[in-house]
Formats: C-alpha cells, structure tokens, sequence
C-alpha cells in the first residue's frame, strides 16, 4: 500500500488548491486600540468638572430655555396657553364634589345670622377653592356681635359657621348715643332707647368702656337695691357715683368700690339708709360714712340747707333699671 500523500490520491489536487488559496489571501491589519490624538483630547477635556458642567447641565439648559422663550414670546402661543390651563383649572375646580352651596350659621340669633351671611359676602354656589375660610372667619369676626367664630366644610357642600357672640352686660351713655357694651368694654350694638333695654344697668362718661369690669362688679354687689340704682356716672375719670331714684348719689371711692357697695348694703339692712331723706352718701373715706341730709330734711330738724356738692351732675333721665 503506497502513502497517502497532500498531493497524492484522487483528492490530492483538490486540497492543493485549497491550500493555494487561503495561502494567497492578504491577512487583514488589527486595529490598533489606543485613541487617536483627537479623541485622547476631547477624553481629556470632558475630565473638567467646568465642562462637564456646561456640556451635561447648562447647554441643555439654554437650549431648552431658548426654544421656549421663543415659543412663549409669540402673543398667541401665550393666550393658547393660558385658556388650556383656565380650562383645566375650572374642570377640575367645578365638580360637584367641590361646589358649596350654603352657609349654616349656629350659636347666633336669627338677626345676628343674617348680619353674618350678609358680612361674608359668598354668591353661592361657589367652589371651594375659591373659599378663603381664614379670611371668611376675620369678615365674621369684625361684626362687633361676635367674640369669636370658627369654620369648617361639612358635608353635602355646606359650610359651617360656629360663632360665640358677646353677650351685652351694660347700656353705655355718650355724646354720641346709647350703646351696648360686654363684660370687657367691647361694643356689642348701638339701641336708639334706654327701655329698648331695660334689663341692663346704665354707665355714663367718656372713659366707661375702660372700666365696664369694674362698674359690673359694683352692680354684682348692690344686687340687694338694685331696682333703685339709676345709672353709674364716671367722675374725673377717676372713680364712679351711683345715681339712685330720686337723684340721691352714693360716692364712691377709686379704690374697692364693690367694696364700699356691699358696705352700704349693709348698713341698708341694719338701718334702712336708703329709706331715709339723704341726698348723698359719700363712700369716698374708707373709715368714715358721710352722709348729706335732703334740705327738706334738713329744715324739718331746723338745720340749714347744705350747700351744693362741687361737680355734682343733674341725675340722668329715664336712666335706670326698668325706667323707660
């Protein structure tokens, strides 16, 4: 048996050939990996934290900034704009799970809710996102009738008002008129009468409001004659005179004049003072009572008729509890 051999055999010329033919074949170059001098620059450049900056954040930043600007400086885009966000805006603001429609006012009378409805000022119905509650509730609180007031939306697109109205404690008398005034000296309303309110006491002078606390305290403690009390008259504004039915006046001291009340009180009781013919009763020295006999009494016991008191006023008329 003879050798096989590349060339011999019947497939010998075949592989030659083939052996030729990929031995002839230019071999292809690798590319070579390092970067080109260009490339190796722009790589050295964009390692600046200043470029990388400007590259990253700041061009694409102007350029979006200048194609709106370009965009939005053309009057029509603008007003395009502006009626796509009313539109979106009043689609969203307009639902019927937004919408209030009424305003409950509890805790006030039905005039003073009427005064409150009408200070608010809502045109109902109404969204509530055009509703500042906090603005609503200082237009309430401005209403002289209400100390304090809260709001809140309830339900079925109600809003309620809860209000704590000041509750009148005097009939205050100036040159201006008759008003009422709390507890503290606070304007509650104006009356055109005395017997429009005839269940409170009646203060006079200019400086009452300033001490309503105090005149309340005084009539608190003559509670036992205070169906004869008048009014309570500011003196010097310094200290109170108690006007009493017939014009009798009980002066009373700067200091503790409940006190000084509660005292004639007791001597009332004990001695039946205030039936007597006295025309004043000075209250202002804490140690000593002085009284001031009438000067029909004081003829009766063959005395001479007192003089008249320094300052003393003319008893106000129609000025008391009950008097019309």
């Amino acid at each position: 048996m003879r050798p096989l051999s590349p060339t011999g055999g019947p497939g010998g010329a075949r592989f030659a050939a083939s052996r030729d033919r990929w031995t002839l074949r230019p071999r292809r170059r690798r590319a070579d990996p390092a970067p080109s001098r260009l490339s190796y620059r722009l790589q050295r450049l964009m390692l600046s934290p200043l470029l990388r900056a400007f590259v990253l954040r700041a061009l694409p930043a102007g350029a979006v900034a200048f194609f709106a600007g370009s965009y939005f400086l053309d009057p029509v885009n603008l007003d395009n704009l502006r009626n796509t966000a009313a539109e979106w805006r009043a689609a969203v603001v307009n639902r019927p799970e937004f919408m209030l429609r009424m305003m409950r006012v509890q805790g006030a009378t039905e005039e003073l809710a009427a005064d409150i409805t009408e200070v608010a000022g809502v045109d109902f119905p109404v969204s509530s996102f055009d509703v500042d509650l906090d603005e609503l509730r200082r237009r309430i609180e401005s209403l002289d009738a209400v100390a304090r007031a809260e709001l809140r939306v309830v339900g079925a697109g109600v809003i309620e008002a809860r209000v704590v109205p000041r509750v009148p404690a005097v009939v205050w008398r100036s040159e201006e008129g008759l008003e009422l005034l709390d507890a503290q000296g606070h304007r509650v309303a104006g009356i055109a009468h005395r017997a429009d309110r005839p269940d409170l006491p009646l203060v006079i002078g200019e400086d009452a409001p300033e001490h309503v606390g105090e005149a309340v305290a005084i009539f608190a403690a003559a509670r036992p004659f205070l169906g004869q009390i008048r009014a309570l008259v500011r003196v010097g504004g310094r200290r109170w005179d108690m006007v009493l039915a017939g014009g009798r006046r009980i002066l009373l001291p700067e200091e503790g004049a409940p006190a000084a009340v509660e005292r004639v009180a007791g001597l009332d009781r004990a001695h039946d003072l205030l039936a007597r013919d006295l025309e004043i009763i000075d209250m202002r020295i804490p140690e000593r009572v002085t009284l001031r006999l009438t000067p029909r009494a004081a003829a009766r016991l063959g005395l001479a008729a007192p003089p008249p008191l320094p300052g003393a006023q003319a008893p106000p008329q129609a000025a008391g509890h009950g008097d019309g």
